[in-house]
């Protein structure tokens, strides 16, 4: 039976969260709110909790699950070849709704889908998903819904499609909005946009003037 917690209720948040982390250090699935829309998540590193979370998405390995982190400083162990460009990037956007995929340290011992190399990866501006990340480390996380459903900006909206395949939920309220993070690809000697989403080109060319965008 999964549990859920409100986190806008101190007690409630305390126990959520501690919940939460003992749930992804078990290899199970967590809800938990971001920036963006509410996100399903497990640890990045066991490759059996990152199978789970597909199948509870009814996704297939050809969209492998992006990782999210509680500070920059995690980019240092996960990331290669990782460019001026791309720490600009971070300094300026992160926390917040910008994703870069980048080349993964090839010793890591991670499965997160079919990512020839590399890893999408983010850090969201939410309280609630930064104090996790920073208790569990890296998480692979997805939107909360099941594949080809609106993605999720409620709890209840991710509870109603996901139900007991999640252990815990952590409801931190309606988010800001359903709009997903821009996806810039930093694993080659230019940026490319790849998805613009909470920024757009324009926005994100002030800091990487170079900045392609894919046809």
């Amino acid at each position: 039976m999964a549990r859920r917690y409100d986190t806008n209720d101190a007690t409630d948040r305390t126990t959520g969260l501690r919940e939460a982390a003992s749930a992804v250090r078990r290899g199970e699935l967590v809800v938990l709110p971001t920036d963006t829309v509410y996100g399903i998540g497990a640890d990045a590193f066991g490759s059996e909790p990152v199978a789970d979370l597909l199948a509870a998405k009814g996704r297939g390995r050809n969209m492998p699950t992006p990782v999210l982190i509680g500070s920059p400083n995690t980019l240092h162990g996960l990331v290669t070849d990782f460019s001026e460009q791309a720490w600009e990037l971070v300094d300026a956007f992160w926390p917040g709704a910008l994703t870069l995929i980048t080349k993964h340290q090839p010793s890591l011992q991670w499965d997160l889908g079919d990512t020839r190399g590399t890893v999408a990866v983010r850090m969201p501006l939410h309280p609630v998903a930064i104090e996790l990340l920073t208790e569990v480390g890296p998480m692979a996380v997805s939107s909360a819904n099941l594949t080809g459903h609106p993605a999720p900006e409620t709890c209840d909206a991710a509870q109603e499609m996901l139900g007991d395949s999640v252990s815990v939920y952590l409801d931190g309220g309606p988010t800001p909005g359903n709009v997903p993070s821009s996806i810039v690809d930093v694993s080659g000697s230019t940026p490319v946009l790849l998805r613009a989403g909470a920024l757009d080109a324009e926005e994100l060319r002030k800091v990487v003037p170079d900045l392609e965008v894919a046809n």
